[in-house]
């Protein structure tokens, strides 16, 4: 009848979306009061704690010594790995760096971003995030807190990675998607590359 809502139940369950399985692989922290939660951050971290934290990232930030840097962030609970390597301007979580793991050989690079929060209205929440052995995050990436991005993968420059990337998987964009397989090229792709016009 007019006027009226009918709902029916869809004929097959949907299926849970990427985006909601980084969301459940993160702790939730519901925060009190009418203010939105980052209103409540130092209830959330200490803020001397912050305060060293970000002394010691903004260093890392500026100084060209990968030696340093590591050396530094395993001062902040980071696990980072042997021969792993930050671009100038890669920042860390602030807030929870010890949620961080980059793996032997992993590349974070310039002005990349890893977040291991996310403030919101009602809750924050937290999540660990893992660069695998050598894998590379691109220059002025983002990488959302819940994300394991894996071996061998490589993450385009300005992508935002909100979901886990696969080992050996090239992703980019904004939601960051797969670019192109480590599987067998099609022969279309290699006639149009031997044609000059791929």
């Amino acid at each position: 009848m007019r006027g009226e809502t009918h709902y029916t139940e869809p004929d097959e369950p949907t299926s849970v979306s990427d985006e909601e399985r980084r969301h459940d692989g993160l702790a939730r922290h519901a925060t009190n009061g009418p203010w939105n939660s980052l209103r409540h951050w130092p209830d959330a971290k200490h803020p001397l704690r912050v305060m060293v934290n970000y002394a010691v990232i903004v260093v890392c930030r500026i100084s060209p010594s990968l030696r340093l840097k590591n050396w530094l962030y395993r001062r902040l609970g980071m696990t980072v790995g042997e021969g792993a390597s930050w671009g100038l301007e890669a920042t860390p979580d602030v807030f929870w760096p010890e949620l961080i793991t980059i793996e032997p050989h992993a590349i974070v690079g310039y002005d990349a971003t890893l977040l291991c929060h996310e403030f919101l209205q009602e809750e924050y929440r937290t999540g660990e995030v893992v660069i695998g052995e050598r894998a590379m995050i691109g220059a002025g990436a983002i990488v959302l807190p819940g994300v394991e991005v894996g071996a061998g993968a490589q993450v385009a420059a300005n992508s935002l990675v909100a979901e886990d990337v696969p080992p050996g998987e090239t992703v980019a964009g904004v939601p960051a998607e797969p670019v192109r397989s480590t599987g067998v090229d099609t022969e279309a792709e290699t006639e149009d590359s031997s044609s000059g016009t791929g």
